[in-house]
C-alpha cells in the first residue's frame, strides 16, 4: 500500500463533473477520481473544517461508529476496475467494510486518519503531472506547493475528459 493524501476537489467544466484529486505522500503520481456531487461536497467541507448544523450523511456515520465504541483508523483505496475506485474503511479492531472510495476519502477526513492506495491502483490510475514553471525554483511553502499542484493539475485537466481514464 502507497500513502496518499488529498490534493484537492475541484468541479471541472463543461461536464460539472467532480473531481478529488489524491497525491503519492512519498512520489510524483496523483490519482483523479471522478465522484458525486454529494461526496465532493462532503470532501471540500469536511477539508474547509467546517461543521454544519446538523449531522450530514458522513456526520452521522461516524458518530455511530464512535457511539459503538469504534474507530476509522485508515482508509484504503483496494481497486479500480472499468474507470470505477473501490475502498474499505478500516477499524480499530481489524474489521474492514466495502465503500465507495469517495465516501472512504470523506469519512477519512473526519476523522482524521490516512489514506493508502494498493500499488496496482496507483500504476493504473496514476499519473504525473509534471513541472511547467521555471519560476518556482525557490523552496516554496506547504500553502505555495498545494497551489503550485493544484495549478499545475488544473493544466492537466483542460484536456483530459472522464473517458481518457478508462482501461
Amino acid at each position: 500500500m502507497i500513502e496518499v493524501e488529498i490534493v484537492g476537489v475541484r468541479v471541472e467544466m463543461p461536464s460539472n463533473q467532480p473531481l478529488v484529486l489524491l497525491k503519492e505522500v512519498d512520489g510524483d503520481r496523483h490519482i483523479p477520481i471522478w465522484i458525486g456531487t454529494a461526496e465532493a461536497t462532503a470532501i471540500a467541507l469536511a477539508q474547509q473544517g467546517v461543521v454544519p448544523p446538523r449531522p450530514l450523511t458522513h456526520d452521522l456515520l461516524v458518530n455511530v461508529v464512535m457511539a459503538l465504541g469504534r474507530a476509522i483508523v485508515r482508509v484504503n483505496i483496494t481497486s479500480v476496475i472499468d474507470s470505477v475506485f473501490y475502498a474499505q474503511l478500516v477499524f480499530d479492531d481489524g474489521t474492514t467494510v466495502g465503500s465507495r472510495s469517495s465516501d472512504a476519502i470523506a469519512l477519512a477526513q473526519r476523522v482524521g486518519c490516512r489514506i493508502f492506495a494498493d500499488e496496482e491502483v496507483v500504476d493504473d490510475a496514476g499519473v504525473r503531472i509534471t513541472e511547467s514553471d521555471d519560476d518556482e525554483s525557490a523552496t516554496p511553502t506547504p500553502v505555495e506547493e498545494n497551489e503550485q499542484e493544484l495549478r499545475r493539475f488544473r493544466q492537466f485537466l483542460d484536456g483530459v475528459e472522464p473517458e481518457d481514464f478508462d482501461n
